[in-house]
């Protein structure tokens, strides 16, 4: 973690004074909820609600004008630059819309550095879920209709048939997979 990343925030704590709690950290427990709800979506209709992605966004450059408009600033230019970049993906048909929106959302929270490692984590995750795709069709079988099933049951069966027709991936699963490392794998006070 660089030095940008460890801006900080104080947060009242009941007991003992103040706790410093990294801006950064703050940003990945507001978007982590969403990013998981954007990729239980994607998964279910193929589509990620704007509303996601332009909470994500909100949330991010709120808390990165805790470290100054400099920041904040910087953050809007580099989510500019990533979606610009990604665009050029989803016009070629490599990536959808949906997820061009939320990956610049995502990286409008999170300091210069941190955007490299995100960045670089869903696309590991995003390797690790096309592999398993490629193994789900020769794999996975038809499934059998059951009247009645559970809506798990049911999102398994479509799954299923996706992979078995070749559909696409639904690589919010990735983009939360990348949030999520991010979150995890920053350092505790």
């Amino acid at each position: 973690m660089s030095s940008e990343s460890i801006a900080c925030a104080t947060v009242p704590q009941r007991s003992r004074g103040y706790q410093i709690v990294s801006t950064t950290l703050m940003f990945l427990l507001v978007a982590a909820p969403l990013l998981a709800y954007a990729a239980l979506r994607d998964v279910m209709t193929r589509l990620i609600p704007d509303g996601v992605s332009l909470a994500i966004a909100a949330a991010g450059f709120s808390l990165r004008l805790f470290e100054g408009w400099a920041a904040a600033a910087t953050s809007v230019g580099l989510a500019a630059v990533v979606f610009c970049s990604l665009l050029l993906l989803a016009m070629r048909g490599l990536l959808g819309g949906g997820d061009v929106k939320l990956i610049a959302a995502t990286t409008m929270g999170l300091p210069p550095p941190d955007v490299w490692t995100f960045i670089v984590a869903t696309v590991l995750a995003g390797g690790i879920l096309g592999v398993a795709y490629l193994i789900g069709r020769r794999v996975v079988s038809r499934p059998r209709r059951t009247p009645g099933a559970s809506i798990l049951r049911r999102v398994v069966a479509l799954e299923a048939w996706r992979v078995r027709r070749r559909g696409p991936l639904p690589y919010a699963v990735a983009i939360a997979a990348g949030g999520m490392f991010l979150l995890f794998s920053i350092p505790r006070a």
